[in-house]
């Protein structure tokens, strides 16, 4: 009877332990979710500190403790945003961190000590052209350090293209210039140092 006894609390024990580590465990899970998916649902910028914010950019807007005021949104065609409380705001022209000041400015007439946060989540703004005998001509959203020959893969050629005289027009100084591409040597690994990083307006012509 007393072995009986004693493995009954022995059992009960071990069930009550399990429970209590259990609770533990879920408590742990539960107070690490929000932390977690709060670290998910923050936005990662694709631009650097000096980028200068341009029309059809994506911006993710945050107010520190005030969820209603965070926002993401495309800047109009106009440079401009609308912020709840604010109404339209200027972004085009201006680096994040200038953007962040200047809604700033403007929230301390409603809010105590606002901080902001302005992350470019799509730089829409910054394109090139490609033309000619290529299978996509047009525009095409500039991506950070692409290459002459990055974009003259995702273009692809036609059966026509003459890779020999592809040229690359840039404006500098109010001045176009006309920069040769020597595609066949840049994919032999030759002449690498022309296998130009692209900026936004650049032009790349395939005859």
């Amino acid at each position: 009877m007393k072995r009986t006894n004693k493995f009954g609390m022995f059992l009960l024990a071990g069930v009550l332990a399990t429970s209590a580590w259990g609770q533990a465990t879920a408590k742990a899970k539960d107070e690490a979710k929000p932390a977690a998916d709060k670290a998910q649902s923050e936005p990662t910028s694709v631009a650097g500190p000096d980028y200068i914010i341009g029309a059809d950019d994506v911006l993710h807007i945050s107010v520190w403790k005030e969820p209603d005021l965070t926002e993401t949104l495309p800047v109009r065609p106009d440079g401009k945003i609308s912020l709840p409380l604010l109404n339209d705001v200027v972004a085009a022209g201006l680096t994040p961190t200038q953007l962040a000041d200047a809604i700033t400015t403007k929230l301390k007439k409603f809010i105590s000590d606002p901080r902001v946060t302005v992350v470019v989540t799509a730089m829409n703004s910054q394109k090139i052209y490609i033309l000619g005998e290529v299978v996509k001509p047009g525009s095409t959203i500039l991506q950070p350090n692409m290459t002459v020959l990055q974009a003259l893969a995702s273009a692809g050629f036609t059966q026509f293209a003459n890779t020999k005289g592809i040229y690359l027009l840039r404006n500098e100084n109010g001045k176009q210039q006309k920069i040769p591409v020597h595609y066949r040597a840049l994919i032999k690994g030759e002449s690498v140092e022309q296998n130009i990083i692209l900026k936004p307006g650049d032009t790349i012509v395939v005859p």
